[in-house]
């Protein structure tokens, strides 16, 4: 089971709300908008995005990691792995 299977509807709702912002940034460049104002709203995207990203880091911790962890064995560890190689990912991005 996933970490955010009870509430997949939010999670794309979310998403959604997000590939809006991009949308709008595409509308923005078509409409010659001052460079400044996308620079702002790519600001506003990536923060968005972000967030996300941490909700989705904080459930599988919450989740995944814990429950393969309370198993026992060598599953915990790799789940451990995997979260530190996100993290690692989202810090470098």
């Amino acid at each position: 089971m996933v970490s955010y299977s009870n509430h997949k509807d939010d999670v794309l709702k979310r998403l959604r709300r997000i590939e809006g912002q991009v949308r709008g940034l595409q509308r923005m460049v078509e409409q010659d908008t001052y460079c400044i104002d996308v620079l702002t709203q790519v600001s506003a995207t990536t923060r968005a995005l972000q967030s996300f990203a941490l909700q989705m880091l904080g459930e599988h911790l919450d989740t995944c990691v814990r429950d393969a962890v309370a198993d026992g064995g060598e599953e915990g560890s790799i789940k451990i792995k995997e979260a530190n190689e996100a993290i690692a990912r989202l810090v470098r991005s």
